[in-house]
């Protein structure tokens, strides 16, 4: 029993002597070129970003096209590897395609997330930093990846939305701000003109509210208990509510200061005596 296991020991010793001396050059070849493809791969990824990033573009572009370039790099050294061993890759080719339309039928969700992860990378509907609202959800874009599109909204709330409820749906973009709109009823007996001068200057002195687009403040409706006057203007959106709690308060005070009176509605009853 010990002489057959000796045997076989001696047996496997032997055919890998055999595979070191018939391949060993080739072994080496083939990992020194893996090594210099690797090291080559990411000179050129890192030369490619460097570039494209001097030119203005997109960090979600430039990192895709970098990374492209340096998968595609990596596979071509791996198939000049193969090739150094002697190892014919249509077999692997062959098994590749089989393995992909198995994968690609079983991960048809995630697939679509990256089919529409490239189509946001290279239309380009946001980018990093723009203000975004889809699907009800609004934030500012922190990740644009493959697979998924992470916002960040004021309260630092992390909304990842999948990148194929994002392509075909009605996406507003506002870039770097916020739209606020308010509110605000005065009494018919006073001068609306004041008012609607009052409020603009009120809005105007408030730290983060943008110059461009401008203000805008006007008569909005005639209710019954006053004049709605309406007010719009744009905020950078980290600081959106915060902006706009402090400009209704600014307003109110302001209007209570002028003496202009915020009507309430009021219904009077009248009791008619009943007659004998």
């Amino acid at each position: 029993m010990i002489d057959q296991e000796l045997a076989q020991l001696e047996s496997v010793y032997q055919t890998i002597v055999d595979f070191l001396v018939q391949y060993s050059f080739q072994l080496v070849g083939a990992i020194l070129i893996i090594l210099l493809g690797l090291w080559f791969a990411a000179k050129v990824a890192k030369w490619i970003f460097r570039v494209l990033e001097h030119k203005g573009l997109d960090i979600t572009l430039t990192n895709f096209i970098a990374n492209l370039v340096k998968l595609l790099l990596i596979s071509i050294t791996v198939i000049i590897a193969l090739g150094k061993l002697g190892i014919s890759i249509t077999p692997f080719v062959a098994a590749l395609g089989a393995i992909s339309l198995g994968a690609g039928l079983a991960i048809q969700g995630t697939l679509s997330n990256y089919g529409a992860g490239l189509a946001i990378i290279l239309t380009r509907p946001f980018v990093i930093k723009n203000t975004i609202t889809v699907k009800g959800y609004t934030g500012i874009v922190e990740e644009i990846n493959l697979a998924t599109t992470v916002l960040v909204n004021e309260d630092n709330e992390r909304v990842t939305i999948p990148n194929r409820h994002i392509v075909g749906e009605i996406i507003k973009n506002t870039e770097q701000n916020s739209l606020i709109e308010g509110e605000v009823a005065v009494a018919y007996g006073c001068q609306p003109e004041q008012a609607i001068q009052l409020i603009e200057s009120t809005l105007a002195a408030i730290e983060n509210v943008q110059s461009s687009p401008c203000t805008k403040v006007g008569i909005a409706a005639f209710a019954d208990s006053g004049i709605t006057l309406s007010y719009r203007f744009w905020v950078p959106t980290p600081v959106y509510h915060q902006t706009k709690f402090a400009a209704n308060l600014a307003v109110f005070n302001a209007l209570q200061q002028a003496g202009i009176s915020i009507p309430f509605p009021q219904r009077e009853v009248r009791l008619l005596a009943q007659q004998d």
